[in-house]
């Protein structure tokens, strides 16, 4: 294949065309700028004269394989076919194997009409270069010409029945690849995302590759049509005569070339542009995206940024106009190629008519096949380039979904305990993934029934990872998780989690109504929906409501309205009041709450507390002094254990870390606290 003009981009793939790179707009590498303003700068945006330092950030996913599709050659695409075309119709049978079978059958039945119709084409050709009077040889032309007439309507019907076909396999097949994807991404083990590799796997498979298996779907069954319209009109040529099959090929050849050179042309420019975009879209999100408006607003940062935006854009606009000029030349040359081939063509055919190799009326067919073919190969081409760069991202959904099943736990055998008298940790080791250091380490911990036990320790010293133990959402690394008898290592982690209810600091702020966000799909009443409500105090967010239960909590749709992080708060606190398990998990849950919000908050807990297992994790220890037992956690190990009264004669870091927040507290109030 050719090598592409000298102003493509390196080759080393910097992202800077060799052409642009005397034009480019200053600061795109942090160079100095030139001393007049770039094209395309804002009057009202004040030029400054400093390089301009966006930095270099991870390329989106949406474009994770064009790298790939810039120095790939035709021949590996169509080494690569067979295996795609059948992942994609694999996939379209199990969406529907009836339309499958619909779209590939009609569309080779439109093939075989195809061959068909050029070969009656023959006859009426014979009929008309017929010696005779006009007349004769027209009404000897009409059998074959209701017969061209016949296949053509067949033909027609059967495609638009293998494109009705074809677009009632698009949406299903969207739907169960969604299906799939979010089935999965729900069931496997939480774990999972705390793995980078993983997350990237996740970030391909849902930036693209699912949004990528209708379309190649659709892709396959283009080049499935393609290669029928082809074969069909190769099968017509060998039949007239096997010397024009090579006529055929000369003729598509040229189109081929310019169609593979221009797909080329457009990956290698947009591998070249991955720094610009990644550059443009961080400015487009900074301008339009809510969490950042405030910010621009406050520091009237929108004609800095309106600069920025005008250079980086410039840059890629150049890029992409001195791209069309070499397609457009690629057309151009492809195109008087394709002439000069048919030119050839003909002349074959003229020479071939005159020595007597082949009848006029067969010639006539043989142009007819060759322009179908032509037709059916720019189809082919252009679909065989989409589906093999739309494999990729195919392939990394299909790859997702692989790990995602391997990471799912095994089926286990044991029911879940409705209630515990006791919960025992025993020797519990846990690692993150790629992490050498544990976050727990041999930890043993017991919770009796009925009793508030808290967790304390500075940052990264293990609570929340050892809460997520208890609660099912993470598996020890070594060690095991006892309710009562029952080791949680058999029992089915989602039945687990239905008698445990979680307030977490890190809460999801749910675009539902303020009854979804706090009921979470589980129906138990009007009743119990305004208790747990008015037991974490969200009854008064609720009556503020403008639709009280029924207010979407979320400003961005019409109607919603956006709460304030204390009020989400309690709407969290509510959530986990309102499923009124056996065990309630408080990590810090009054983060977001004013002093006598938080301390109120704690009154409610304890109330809600009475005949119910509470495990708190905070880092406001006078929260904790009223616990059954006090563990304290220090790079993944429990340093000391104790009530509050106990811990604070012990005088360890306990007492050290209470004492620190007791006195601070004490300058503010000037009171010391008890």
């Amino acid at each position: 294949m050719a090598e592409l003009p000298q102003d493509s981009p390196d080759p080393d793939h910097s992202g800077t065309p060799r052409a642009a790179a005397s034009a480019r707009p200053p600061g795109l590498d942090g160079s100095a700028p030139n001393d007049a303003p770039p094209n395309g700068t804002r009057p009202d945006s004040p030029d400054t004269g400093e390089a301009i330092d966006l930095g270099e950030v991870t390329f989106g996913d949406w474009h994770t394989h064009i790298a790939t599709m810039s120095g790939v050659r035709f021949l590996t695409v169509a080494r690569r076919l067979p295996a795609l075309i059948g992942q994609a119709v694999g996939m379209a049978w199990r969406a529907s194997p009836r339309d499958t079978v619909a779209t590939i059958s009609l569309s080779a039945l439109g093939g075989v009409f195809t061959a068909f119709g050029l070969l009656a084409t023959t006859g009426v050709l014979q009929a008309l270069f017929s010696s005779g009077p006009t007349p004769d040889r027209v009404k000897a032309a009409l059998p074959s010409l209701l017969l061209v007439g016949a296949a053509a309507t067949l033909r027609t019907a059967l495609q638009a029945g293998a494109g009705w076909a074809q677009s009632r396999l698009e949406p299903q097949v969207g739907r169960i690849a969604e299906t799939q994807l979010y089935d999965l991404t729900s069931r496997v083990d939480l774990i999972a995302f705390d793995d980078p590799d993983f997350h990237d796997s996740l970030q391909r498979a849902r930036s693209r590759g699912v949004s990528m298996v209708d379309t190649v779907v659709d892709s396959a069954i283009d080049v499935l049509t393609g290669l029928i319209g082809i074969a069909a009109a190769a099968g017509v040529l060998g039949i007239l005569h096997p010397v024009l099959l090579p006529l055929l090929v000369l003729a598509v050849i040229p189109d081929a070339w310019a169609a593979v050179r221009s797909a080329r042309m457009r990956y290698t420019t947009m591998y070249a542009l991955m720094p610009v975009r990644r550059r443009k879209w961080i400015l487009s999100d900074l301008m339009a995206e809510r969490e950042t408006a405030a910010e621009v607003r406050s520091f009237t940062m929108r004609a800095f940024l309106m600069r920025l935006y005008d250079q980086v854009a410039d840059a890629e606009q150049e890029v992409v106009l001195r791209l069309a000029r070499r397609q457009t030349f690629a057309r151009v040359i492809g195109e008087a190629l394709g002439g000069l081939g048919t030119g050839i063509v003909y002349v074959a055919l003229g020479l071939l008519l005159a020595v007597g190799a082949v009848p006029l009326a067969v010639a006539g067919t043989a142009v007819l096949a060759i322009r179908s073919g032509q037709g059916y190969l720019s189809t082919l081409m252009y679909a065989t380039n989409r589906l093999y760069e739309e494999g990729l991202y195919f392939t990394d959904f299909l790859d997702f979904c692989a790990e995602a099943r391997r990471r799912q736990s095994p089926p286990r055998p044991l029911p879940a305990p409705p209630a515990f008298r006791r919960i025992a940790v025993e020797d519990v080791t846990f690692h993150y993934p790629g992490k050498e250091e544990p976050a727990l380490d041999h930890v043993s911990v017991h919770i009796e029934r009925g009793e508030v036990v808290a967790l304390v320790g500075e940052n990264g010293s293990g609570k929340t990872t050892l809460s997520k133990i208890i609660a099912g959402l993470y598996e020890p690394g070594g060690g095991r998780v006892l309710w009562d008898d029952t080791d949680l290592a058999g029992v089915p982690a989602e039945e687990l989690r239905r008698n445990i209810a979680v307030i977490a600091q890190d809460h999801t702020r749910w675009p539902l109504t303020a009854k979804d966000n706090i009921t979470m799909g589980l129906e138990k009443g009007a009743e119990a929906l305004r208790a747990s409500a008015e037991v974490a105090g969200a009854d008064q967010v609720i009556a503020e409501l403008p639709h009280g239960y029924r207010t979407l909590l979320d400003r961005r749709f019409k109607d919603g309205h956006e709460p304030s992080g204390g009020q989400w708060q309690r709407i969290a606190v509510a959530r986990g009041f309102y499923r009124d398990a056996p065990l309630l998990i408080c990590d810090e849950p009054t983060a977001a709450l004013d002093a006598r919000a938080e301390h109120a908050l704690f009154e409610r807990i304890r109330g809600h507390a009475d005949g119910r297992t509470v495990l708190l994790i905070t880092h406001r220890l006078a929260s904790v002094r009223y616990a059954d037992r006090i563990y304290v956690l220090d790079h993944g190990k429990v340093i000391e254990q104790g009530t509050h009264e106990a811990l604070m004669a012990l005088g360890g870091q306990y007492a050290d870390l209470y004492s620190i927040q007791a006195s601070a507290y004490s300058d503010r109030t000037g009171a010391p606290q008890a």
